[in-house]
């Protein structure tokens, strides 16, 4: 009887297959979200006084980040029905594992877990949350002022934990672009960017490349 075929993580040579257009659309429109939220939501607690002192800053922070408990529903169903491009041939398991979690990490605590939160310190402080300024969230609780502390602490404890999160994912993408070259970024770029970005330099008179 012959042995069964081992079980083999998908790879491809060198360079990395493209994501889909809506997947590249989904990462690129919740990076943008995110990160204006966190900058907004940064401002509106750090610079209070001089910045948010009628909470225009705080009420744009959370109808921003509000969207995110939507858009995470869609991008978590096109990932589960369109799987993710293979990862380079050059890349060790472990670094593959390492991907996977790192994904799974970003997925969990800065889309879901964060704003979450959010809306849990909105709640508990009987604020409201109105998604890009239209609809109301309903409170995920009653308002409790001997949580707010707690909820605040919980909030934005996950905002520096998870923009460190982000910011690792980004140097880990340059990387992979610079150092490693093997196109593992330019999957997630917009198609025109993504071809360009892939074209051979051109030779200068003498052969070498310009650059």
């Amino acid at each position: 009887m012959p042995a069964a075929a081992p079980i083999e993580v998908e790879t491809v040579p060198v360079n990395a297959q493209s994501y889909t257009p809506t997947a590249k659309l989904l990462h690129w429109l919740m990076a943008a979200i995110w990160i204006a939220a966190w900058v907004l939501g940064a401002a509106a607690v750090y610079m209070r006084e001089a910045w948010n002192p009628h909470h225009g800053l705080t009420i744009t922070h959370k109808a921003l980040a509000s969207t995110l408990l939507f858009l995470i529903v869609v991008r978590v169903a096109w990932r589960l029905t369109h799987p993710a491009p293979a990862l380079p041939a050059q890349m060790s398991a472990p670094m593959r594992r390492a991907a996977a979690l790192g994904h799974l990490a970003l997925y969990a605590a800065a889309l879901l877990a964060l704003p979450l939160s959010g809306w849990l310190w909105s709640s508990v402080a009987g604020k409201p949350i109105l998604v890009l300024g239209l609809v109301q969230l309903p409170p995920l609780t009653a308002p409790a002022k001997d949580w707010y502390d707690l909820a605040k602490l919980a909030h934005v404890t996950l905002a520096w934990g998870t923009g460190a999160l982000v910011l690792g994912h980004v140097l880990v993408a340059l990387k992979h672009h610079v150092v490693d070259g093997d196109g593992v970024l330019r999957g997630m770029l917009p198609e025109a960017r993504a071809r360009l970005r892939s074209q051979p330099r051109p030779a200068s008179a003498d052969g070498a490349p310009h650059g």
